[in-house]
């Protein structure tokens, strides 16, 4: 005879599969009485999901929304299809900030059983992922490890490369993640130095959490402090561009990450942007969807230009 709570998780698959069934269909397959299958669906009840019946010889039993998320049952197949879903959905941001993603990844993965998780990481080496164009990508499990630092309150050693290609070893205090459209970044408190820092996610070689409790007294606004340390960045080349909407808009266009903005009367908005070169600033500014106009330098405008004829001479 199965156990109680194993034949439980079986019938919630049941019921998961199809949208209705009968009480002799179920009985059938799960190999009991349909005593037992009536006594299983108000066990399934007073746990919180929402079972719906019909009475009748057509009638039957159906799932439907519950008063609160009941526990989620999923075979090999679909467990591993969710992992690699939140997986690509973290990286890429199409979530928004990524953290729903990336936080409901690390849960998942650390309640996959053993062969779950190995056929998990070996799927994970075989797939890439594109990142925006001149934007560095970073390795999944690196982005995993940062997030359980992050949840563990515990002070981390930190390995790290800066922009110059510099190694170091931080003493840090995890705090938060942020995704920014383009980059993931760490906030964390640089024990040494006594004050709160961002670190490029993609420039982490590893970390390795202590035993010692972190110190996160007087947190600052995660969000605001990589977006204040992305505007301070000086880069080689810069854009000044109009876009033909009022400041909310432009700023969804162009996050404050990316540029900075300037209202131009109350349905246009200046950004200056800034970027490693000419032509990594045009296939940004192509990517935009909007129209714009580049007002300064002729490089990039001219560089823009290119990019569009050579699109749509291809396209003709």
């Amino acid at each position: 005879m199965i156990r109680t709570s194993s034949r439980l998780l079986h019938l919630v698959s049941l019921l998961s599969a199809r949208p209705v069934w009968t009480c002799r269909e179920l009985a059938e397959r799960m190999a009991v009485t349909d005593r037992t299958v009536r006594r299983d669906i108000a066990r399934l009840r007073d746990l919180g999901y929402g079972v719906e019946s019909e009475p009748g010889p057509w009638g039957g039993y159906r799932l439907s929304p519950g008063a609160r998320m009941p526990p989620l049952v999923l075979d090999d197949e679909e467990a591993l299809a969710v992992a690699v879903g939140l997986r690509e959905a973290a990286l890429s941001g199409v979530l928004g900030a990524g953290q729903a993603a990336l936080s409901a990844l690390l849960k998942l993965r650390q309640s996959l059983p053993k062969h779950l998780a190995g056929q998990l990481t070996a799927l994970e080496g075989t797939l890439d992922h594109t990142p925006r164009t001149g934007e560095p990508q970073i390795d999944m499990p690196v982005l995993l490890e940062l997030a359980r630092a992050c949840a563990s309150g515990l002070r981390a050693t930190l390995s790290y490369r800066d922009h110059a290609g510099r190694a170091s070893v931080r003493e840090i205090d995890p705090y938060r993640l942020v995704h920014t459209g383009a980059r993931w970044y760490l906030v964390a408190r640089d024990v040494t130095k006594q004050e709160w820092r961002t670190f490029r996610a993609d420039r982490v070689m590893a970390v390795h959490p202590t035993t010692e409790p972190a110190d996160l007294t007087d947190p600052p606004e995660a969000a605001q402090l990589v977006s204040r340390g992305i505007a301070s960045v000086i880069y080689p080349v810069y854009t000044t561009i109009r876009l033909p909407l009022p400041l909310d808009r432009a700023m969804e266009a162009v996050p404050p990450s990316i540029g900075t903005h300037s209202p131009d009367g109350p349905k246009a908005t200046v950004v200056r942007i800034g970027g490693n070169s000419v032509e990594c600033l045009a296939s940004y500014l192509l990517g935009l969807d909007t129209p714009l106009t580049v007002l300064s330098p002729d490089e990039v405008r001219e560089a823009l230009a290119r990019r569009a004829e050579a699109l749509l001479a291809a396209n003709r």
